[in-house]
């Protein structure tokens, strides 16, 4: 998302021309990496104002944030460039942009029975600092919106922070999308010592099928819940579905029978292993900053049996695991989650690393049982635009109007 903080530099005053096409790996990934390099240091102010901002480094892959999605493009912003003598020049990469399409839930109907659209996601707008407030930005939108509707896309949505106010006002006034959303990104870091497992609940594995069909059972009728879910399941960066049970609870493994006569309370989530797609890095930290956050992993590696919550190492690569599908019902479900996120935490210090971060609706139920660092996370919102003429979903009318669900689904193969 830090991506978007470039999207104000997109508001067009003068017509660039540069040529938009789709992104080609072989030729185009030294540009790309360019120009997002240049645009990180931008947004930390050259690196020389001690500002601190978060580089994202994706490993070599440009298309990593959206590959395991079902429908997905990403476009380049080209300029010419001249040479010396005059004799001729080649192409250099000015922008580009990332996007998605798929099939997600946008209501439900009065049988309860899901309201599927297909919905598009774009993300990973960028300008590079030399061609801005030239339209470039803007282009390449229109052109991946175009690519949208080919596809069948109904919606466009965006994500940012709110109180990124330059990419809001690009989206909102430039491009025509009004704000929807406002979910909240939740971030914990991972500690060097292992929490202890809560003696309240009981915490069962889910086979893929399994959890299918309990999320298809509970999340029928919550907003951007993916028609593929099943895909989302069996990717090999989903490491698990866990389901957490009040202790006590018996479990055979029949999901069925739980689906018919479920316990009173019971929680349940997925982890997903963004470590393996790209790695985060926070730069331009003050050195007492660091030392502090040091001493901190020093004395927890020290004495582990005090339990402090220690300070991972941000300041270097590092990886995290998201949490999606976070769900549950029942007066005793946050306390359920709670325990949840606790397997998640250990399951993410068993695989280095850094931060576990999951995002949901301002109204989630289960909210309460997610523990998080404030100041780590981040209060997003969502921006979306109709692309459709007609209604397909007369049963729902317009989304773009509908008031917000109290919980949302996040795709972890977008964040």
């Amino acid at each position: 998302r830090s991506a978007m903080v470039e999207a104000a530099a997109a508001v067009a005053e003068e017509e660039h021309d540069a040529a938009v096409r789709e992104y080609d790996d072989v030729r185009d990934r030294g540009g790309v990496e360019e120009v997002e390099r240049e645009c990180e240091v931008g947004s930390s102010g050259g690196g020389g104002g001690g500002q601190m901002c978060l580089f994202t480094d994706l490993l070599g892959d440009p298309l990593c944030r959206i590959r395991n999605s079902p429908d997905f493009l990403m476009l380049v912003a080209e300029t010419a460039t001249g040479s010396a003598g005059g004799g001729g020049g080649g192409a250099e990469i000015i922008g580009l942009v990332r996007g998605c399409v798929k099939s997600v839930v946008c209501g439900g109907s009065h049988s309860k029975d899901p309201i599927y659209t297909k919905v598009a996601y774009i993300l990973g707008l960028r300008v590079s600092p030399n061609h801005r407030r030239k339209g470039v930005g803007r282009k390449l939108v229109e052109r991946m919106e175009q690519w949208f509707r080919q596809k069948g896309a109904e919606y466009s949505y965006m994500a940012t922070e709110q109180d990124n106010e330059a990419s809001v006002r690009l989206f909102t006034s430039r491009c025509g999308y009004s704000k929807f959303r406002t979910p909240s990104l939740l971030v914990h870091p991972v500690f060097r010592h292992a929490l202890k497992p809560s003696r309240r609940a009981s915490i069962v594995r889910l086979e893929p099928r399994d959890a299918e069909r309990l999320y298809r059972w509970h999340f029928a009728a919550v907003e951007f819940f993916p028609a593929d879910i099943d895909a989302v399941l069996s990717n090999a960066l989903s490491l698990g579905t866990f389901l957490a049970l009040p202790a006590g609870t018996s479990w055979d493994g029949d999901v069925e029978a739980f689906l018919a006569a479920p316990p009173a309370s019971w929680a349940v989530l997925s982890v997903w292993n963004c470590m393996d797609a790209f790695r985060l890095e926070v730069r331009g930290a003050p050195r007492l900053m660091r030392a502090a956050a040091g001493a901190t992993r020093l004395v927890d590696r020290a004495a582990p049996w005090l339990r402090i919550p220690s300070i991972p190492n941000l300041f270097a690569p590092f990886g995290l695991y998201f949490l999606y599908g976070l769900g549950g019902a029942g007066p005793g479900a946050p306390r359920l989650v709670r325990a949840l996120c606790r397997h998640a935490h250990n399951m993410a210090r068993r695989g280095g690393c850094g931060v576990v971060a999951t995002e949901v609706a301002a109204l989630e139920p289960v909210r309460a049982g997610v523990p998080h660092w404030p100041r780590l996370g981040a209060e997003d919102l969502w921006c979306i635009k109709r692309l459709a003429d007609g209604y397909n979903h007369g049963l729902l009318g317009d989304w773009t109007r509908a008031p917000p669900g109290r919980s949302i689904f996040v795709d972890p193969r977008e964040f």
